[in-house]
């Protein structure tokens, strides 16, 4: 049975990374699409339960990571921390980032605080609690806390693996310090072809060579298709997927 729990907490982070780069990275740090209200507040739920990030805090770490790249003041950069630094303690280096209110602010002042935000989603604790006790009614007390746990573990360890192996090891056929690894890409939704994006960050679209697969753009497309979304930008590179 533990096959199993290794496989739903495995489902459950690729949807959690899903809307991670999708809504969080994408919509709104890059403003690179626009969501439907209704997937806008679905891909919210689901980080609240699964992750407890709380989307200002997110937007504003990451829009530091890019004024700041690999320099002075980048909030978790290898090529100043090193590796494993980043690698293993990626989280602390978010959370440190993410306390200094001033620089999130300065980061975010178009995403304003809404109702859901100021009374729900900021409550990390609440959503993580409901996220557990789902888990633990469907699959028992033991294999709902082992799946948490794995869960925790692979998405700390993925997110952490962007920055970490995205800054480190990898194609650079971009000039920047940033690397492409297709099969990190496959792993988290296209976030692992990390050169091409820090070339094009307003890019929906993280593929930007023949060949090179990003998941997450197929999820955008449906998404556009179905008339939930609006790709607002994409990379100029024709021929990606």
């Amino acid at each position: 049975m533990f096959g199993v729990d290794i496989l739903v907490a495995f489902v459950i982070t690729q949807a959690a990374i899903l809307a991670t780069t999708v809504y969080l990275h994408r919509a709104l740090s890059h403003k690179a699409l626009k969501l439907s209200p209704s997937v806008d507040f679905a891909f919210r739920l689901l980080l609240w339960i699964t992750t407890g990030i709380n989307r200002q805090d997110w937007v504003g770490v990451h829009r530091r990571h890019h004024a700041y790249t690999d320099i002075e003041g980048d909030p978790h950069s290898p090529v100043l921390m090193g590796y494993w630094q980043v690698q293993l303690l990626n989280l602390f280096y978010y959370r440190r980032a993410a306390k200094e209110r001033v620089s999130i602010n300065k980061y975010t002042k178009d995403l304003p605080a809404d109702f859901w935000d100021k009374n729900v989603f900021s409550r990390a604790i609440v959503g993580l609690a409901i996220g557990v006790a789902l888990l633990i009614a469907v699959f028992g007390v033991v294999p709902g806390l082992i799946i948490a746990g794995l869960h925790l573990v692979m998405y700390i360890g993925l997110s952490a693996a962007i920055n970490a192996i995205g800054h480190s090891f990898g194609k650079r056929p971009f000039p920047n310090f940033a690397t492409n690894n297709q099969w990190l890409a496959l792993l988290t939704f296209g976030e692992g072809l990390h050169n091409n994006h820090h070339a094009l960050p307003t890019s929906a679209r993280l593929a930007a060579q023949a060949r090179q697969v990003d998941p997450g753009w197929l999820v955008i497309r449906l998404l556009n298709y179905l008339g939930l979304a609006t790709v607002r930008t994409l990379s100029k590179t024709s021929g990606a997927t």
